[in-house]
C-alpha cells in the first residue's frame, strides 16, 4: 500500500497586490492568526480519511508570507494533540542550521505526545537568506539559493564556480554531522564528540560540573573522577526506538539516495520522475551494500503538488488561484523552475511537479509515474491557506478515493 503524507506549507492568504501594498504581510499578527485558526480542521480531516501522516516544514524570514514555517515543531505538537491515528512529522527540520541536540529532544518529546505516532524529516537548506543566517556559527551557506541553473553556473566565473561547488560540500558536511550527533543522542546513553561540535566544550578541559551525584546518578562515564563532564546523556529518548522514521529531502542526488540507503533513511524526491526513477535503483543498492533489502520504490518518497477538479479548465484555474504567485514570485526565483508571464499555468505544469486535471485523468498520471517509481510514500503539497481549508480537504478526500487505490496495487512489497 502506498503511504499517504499531507504536506502543508504555512501561507498567509493574500492577492499579490495585498502583498505590495501590506507588505510585510508576512508579519501581519491577524492573517496569521486566522491562518493557525482554521489548520485542526484539515488535520482532523487527514486523520479521519486515513492519511499515514501529516507534516509542515521550516522555513524563516518570510516577509512576503508565502512560507510562514519557522517552527514545525511547535504545530506538530498541537496537531499531535488533535489525532488519534495519523504520524505528525516534518519535513523537515533544515540540519545544516540547526543545534542538532536541540532537534533531538524535540522530536523525542513530540515522539512522546504523539504515542509514538510521529515521524521526522530532515533538509540541507536551499533558501539562502535564512539558511546562510541562522547557519552562521557552523559556517554554512545554502546549496542551491540563488537558483543554480545551468545557464547560470555556466554564467560565473572559475572562482564563482568553484566558490558555489565548495558551499554545497560544506553544507553537506555540517548536515551529516548533525544528523548523525542526532542519531547518536536518540541510541546512545551519552554522547562525546569532536568536530565543528565539540562535547564537552571545551573538548580537552571537559566541563565543570559541581554537582557531583552525576558521577552516580548520571549516565556511564558522564562525569570523570576530578568531576568534570566528558560525555552528554540527551534526554529524553523517544517513544519509538530506535527512533521515529527518517525522511531526507531531497532533490534526488545521487549522494543523497547513497547517504540514505545505508542508513535506512527514507529518500524525499522534489524532482521529476524521470530523475527519481534514475535514483530509485541507485538506493536500492546502496541499501542492499549495507545489508538493507528494499524493493524499487520501497522506503522512498515522491513528492507533487495538484489540483483535482470536476474538468480540466476548473482545476486549472485552481493552479493559477492557489499556486501561481507563489510559483512565480518563490520556486521561480529560489531554484531552477522558470516562469513565463505569458503561460502563468503552463509555467507551473511545465515544472514536471504539479498533478492536475479530473480525477480520472489524476489517477492515469500517477500510475504513470509509479510505474517508472513505485515509491511507498506520496506526499501532497498544498498552500495552505491561500487555498482554503475546505478545499484542501476535498482534495484529500478525491486522492483517498480515486488515486489511492491504483496506487496501492503498484506498491505491494508490504506497510512500512
Amino acid at each position: 500500500m502506498v503511504n499517504v503524507i499531507l504536506q502543508l506549507y504555512p501561507q498567509i492568504a493574500a492577492t499579490r497586490e495585498e502583498r505590495i501594498e501590506q507588505r510585510p504581510i508576512g508579519r501581519d499578527a491577524q492573517r496569521y492568526q486566522e491562518l493557525i485558526r482554521d489548520f485542526p480542521k484539515i488535520i482532523t480531516a487527514a486523520d479521519e480519511l486515513g492519511l499515514w501522516g501529516v507534516s509542515s516544514i521550516e522555513h524563516h524570514f518570510h516577509s512576503e508570507g508565502y512560507e510562514v514555517g519557522p517552527n514545525p515543531g511547535l504545530l506538530n505538537a498541537h496537531w499531535a494533540a488533535l489525532t488519534k491515528r495519523i504520524r505528525i512529522g516534518q519535513l523537515g527540520y533544515t540540519m545544516s542550521a540547526q543545534n542538532p541536540f536541540r532537534v533531538a529532544e524535540d522530536i523525542a518529546i513530540l515522539d512522546h505526545l504523539a504515542a509514538g505516532r510521529s515521524f521526522c524529516g530532515f533538509a540541507r537548506g536551499y533558501q539562502s537568506r535564512w539558511t546562510n543566517i541562522l547557519g552562521q556559527h557552523l559556517g554554512t551557506r545554502a546549496t542551491l539559493s540563488p537558483s543554480g541553473t545551468p545557464d547560470q553556473m555556466a554564467q560565473l566565473d572559475e572562482a564563482g564556480r568553484a566558490a558555489r561547488i565548495s558551499d554545497d560540500q560544506i553544507n553537506r558536511e555540517i548536515f551529516e554531522e548533525n544528523v548523525e550527533l542526532v542519531q547518536q543522542a536518540w541510541k546512545q546513553d551519552s554522547v562525546e564528540w569532536k568536530g565543528r561540535w565539540q562535547v564537552p566544550f571545551p573538548y580537552e578541559e571537559g566541563v565543570d560540573w559541581s554537582m557531583t551525584a552525576t558521577r552516580e546518578l548520571g549516565a556511564e562515564g558522564e562525569m570523570d573522577e576530578n568531576g568534570r563532564i566528558r560525555r552528554v546523556s540527551v534526554v529524553p529518548k523517544p517513544l519509538t526506538q530506535p527512533h521515529p522514521p527518517v525522511f531526507v529531502s531531497s532533490n534526488a542526488s545521487k549522494a543523497t539516495v547513497e547517504y540514505c540507503g545505508p542508513r535506512g533513511f527514507i529518500p524525499t524526491y522534489f524532482s521529476k520522475i524521470e530523475r527519481a526513477a534514475e535514483f530509485g535503483g541507485a538506493y536500492v543498492d546502496a541499501a542492499a551494500a549495507a545489508g538493507r533489502t528494499y524493493a524499487l520504490g520501497q522506503n522512498q518518497a515522491l513528492v507533487r503538488w495538484g489540483q483535482i477538479a470536476a474538468t480540466a479548465d476548473e482545476a486549472r484555474r485552481m493552479v493559477a488561484e492557489y499556486d501561481g504567485d507563489i510559483f512565480r514570485d518563490l520556486y521561480a526565483g529560489t531554484t531552477p523552475m522558470t516562469f513565463d508571464p505569458a503561460d502563468p499555468v503552463g509555467s507551473v505544469l511545465n515544472s514536471g511537479l504539479w498533478v492536475v486535471g479530473t480525477p480520472e485523468q489524476v489517477r492515469d498520471e500517477y500510475v504513470r509515474l509509479w510505474e517508472q517509481l513505485p515509491a511507498e510514500y506520496v506526499v501532497l503539497i498544498y498552500h495552505y491557506a491561500q487555498q482554503p481549508a475546505e478545499s484542501v480537504i476535498r482534495q484529500l478526500e478525491l486522492f483517498m478515493q480515486h488515486v489511492k487505490p491504483a496506487l496501492d496495487e503498484l506498491t505491494d512489497y508490504g506497510q512500512a
